[in-house]
């Protein structure tokens, strides 16, 4: 910031008094016409800021953006883990596993602008965890995370104090000698719908109960800390819309607009919010939008050309591709202020840049597929690529450093 001051007034001079009251009136004409475009602006994927949280650790992040940076390739210090130690890896994220050979995406570390992240620390993260639980809660990029943040934290714990317990739609790591819960609840429009059970729920004609969210809000609302995503479950022209129960007869349905249906879902679970949640409790958390990767033409391959076979990270700075939608985070980003108004803290971790670059880190082909392939995809690669997901140890371990370090902040 001091070097901005600087240029400003070293061009403007000081020659006159005139010219010096000028110079000031211009001045505080910028610094007002910026400040109202950040109240009125979606968060610009590099300029977001951090959001002060109330001290009560050793970590000050206030002054810094965590969230602008470059991926600086480190093999000494990452990956954090090893995909083949880690007890608890998923089959759908374990690229190695499924004989991905270029492992270069594992070496990456998240370097911001003008300071460090706090190098993790396990035993650290688990005494504060000591009688707590830490829920995430959304869909499978949010369950990517969690089994990332499982990975780093079990191997610090021996076989005999660790246990993993999977219930429906809620899954729990159990840290045993620090009475510490990790766990994940999948809830991918966040609101209820016929997409809720966690193994069966690709169906044709997505439902939201928009006004309903007691049914997965009781299974985490006394959580300590709270992780929440919902994006990619929304992205379509129009999501059927239920006011009523889906085994009742009386339900209305109507066919809404995916933006608005999305800011009544956020409403729904902003309410629940500000009425259940314990103020002096939990630490809210909010992941901003997880980009895909399918269309080289986005970093300069063919249009055909998809996330299968990169094996380097995207260099230009600011590189946004088509399928984030800035007018989702913007409703997303206008619900949490509106909470903050209401006495709710809640810090939205903005992911969404820092992976942007990351066209290289997804599994692509390697991983479980669910259903056997036909010819015509195992002859084009691209065709059945996961241009979704993360491979781990991978970008969501960079996501959960950011986490940390505002647990601790």
């Amino acid at each position: 910031m001091g070097k901005k001051h600087h240029i400003v007034f070293c061009t403007w001079g000081v020659r006159t008094r005139f010219y010096s009251v000028v110079s000031l009136l211009i001045a505080g004409l910028i610094v007002i016409t910026i400040y109202l475009t950040g109240i009125s602006g979606w968060l610009n994927m590099d300029d977001f800021t951090t959001h002060d949280s109330a001290s009560d650790g050793n970590i000050g992040i206030s002054q810094c953006n965590l969230f602008a940076g470059k991926w600086v390739f480190d093999k000494v210090s990452y990956p954090l883990y090893s995909e083949r130690t880690c007890t608890f890896m998923s089959d759908q994220l374990a690229c190695e596993k499924f004989g991905r050979k270029d492992l270069s995406y594992q070496n990456w570390r998240w370097q911001p602008h003008h300071c460090d992240l706090p190098r993790f620390n396990t035993t650290a993260l688990l005494e504060r965890l000591r009688g707590k639980r830490l829920v995430f809660v959304g869909d499978s990029l949010n369950r990517g995370q969690w089994v990332s943040m499982v990975c780093i934290v079990e191997s610090a714990i021996s076989p005999a104090f660790k246990s993993m317990n999977n219930n429906g739609s809620l899954i729990t790591f159990t840290a045993i000698e620090y009475n510490a819960t990790i766990e994940f609840y999948w809830a991918p429009l966040l609101v209820e719908s016929n997409s809720d059970d966690p193994v069966n729920h690709r169906l044709p004609d997505r439902i939201v109960r928009i006004k309903a969210i007691e049914k997965h809000a009781r299974h985490w609302t006394d959580a300590d800390i709270l992780v929440f995503n919902s994006y990619l479950w929304w992205r379509r022209p129009k999501m059927k819309t239920l006011w009523g129960s889906f085994a009742g007869e009386n339900g209305i349905y109507k066919d809404i607009e995916m933006l608005r249906s999305y800011e009544m879902a956020l409403e729904t679970w902003s309410d629940w919010l500000e009425i259940y949640i314990n103020r002096n409790k939990t630490k809210l958390f909010f992941m901003s939008m997880s980009p895909t990767h399918f269309w080289g033409d986005e970093w300069g391959d063919a249009n055909d050309q998809s996330c299968y076979n990169q094996t380097t990270p995207i260099t230009k700075e600011g590189h946004q591709g088509r399928d984030s939608d800035p007018k989702m985070m913007n409703v997303a980003e206008s619900t949490i202020n509106d909470l903050r108004v209401k006495g709710l803290s809640i810090q939205m971790l903005n992911i969404t840049q820092l992976s942007e670059y990351r066209k290289e880190g997804h599994p692509s082909i390697y991983r479980k597929q669910w259903e056997p392939l036909t010819d015509d995809q195992l002859s084009n690669p691209s065709s059945y690529s996961d241009c979704i997901h993360w491979c781990l140890p991978g970008v969501p371990d960079a996501w959960n450093e950011l986490l940390y370090a505002y647990i601790f902040s």
